[in-house]
């Protein structure tokens, strides 16, 4: 199968501090990945580094198969198919719901307003809080935020997701809600690398865990 992502020898330090030593990792297009490891140990760095929030020293990550390098023009391509889901769900708060979800595609994408919000209002059916699409994200649980996030991250249509403890900013009761949403995604085929301590969710939606 051919592969969605592959990582080869990767290094990344933080001045003497080395988060990340000789990685390789290899996902498939349509494989769940969950990782898993102790604070620490380089979980959130890895993903960060697949999507250019990091920088990495050494080695290679190839993404789609672009490689992911220092230039403008791999960052920006591999930007365009990878979507991120943080821990905090960063959220534009003077916007409203619909607002958050339609700004990517409309200067990203190049849709017309109408085209966004007819798939904004798609996806949130689809994480099942349409209602919510006027609201500011003050008026939201922290629970309904976490899936305006990852609407957010569905109205770019990316072909790779990757969630950083998505659920580790939440109450207990509003944790399930989000990995019913995440659990779903998996179900329909998206590529994607969960970094999660939720091991319920692993059992439930990965092909397979890594332990870093």
């Amino acid at each position: 199968m051919a592969k969605a992502i592959e990582i080869k020898r990767l290094n990344k330090w933080f001045g003497s501090y080395q988060a990340l030593k000789d990685i390789d990792l290899n996902v498939s297009h349509g494989e769940r990945i969950v990782i898993c490891g102790p604070s620490g140990s380089g979980k959130s760095t890895l993903i960060r580094c697949i999507n250019s929030l990091e920088h990495h020293d050494s080695g290679q990550i190839t993404v789609d198969d672009i490689e992911l390098d220092q230039n403008k023009e791999s960052i920006a391509a591999i930007g365009a198919e990878v979507g991120m889901v943080f821990q905090q769900f960063n959220l534009f708060p003077h916007l409203s719901v619909l607002k958050n979800l339609t700004l990517g595609p409309i200067k990203v994408r190049g849709l017309s307003r109408s085209e966004a919000e007819e798939r904004a209002m798609r996806i949130l059916e689809r994480v099942q809080i349409p209602e919510q699409a006027h609201k500011q994200p003050s008026e939201l649980s922290g629970g309904q935020q976490q899936r305006v996030a990852i609407a957010r991250s569905l109205c770019m249509e990316p072909k790779i997701m990757l969630f950083d403890e998505p659920t580790s900013a939440l109450d207990p009761e509003m944790i399930a809600e989000v990995l019913d949403v995440i659990v779903d995604l998996a179900e329909d085929g998206m590529t994607m690398i969960v970094v999660t301590h939720e091991m319920g969710f692993a059992r439930r939606a990965a092909d397979r865990m890594v332990f870093m």
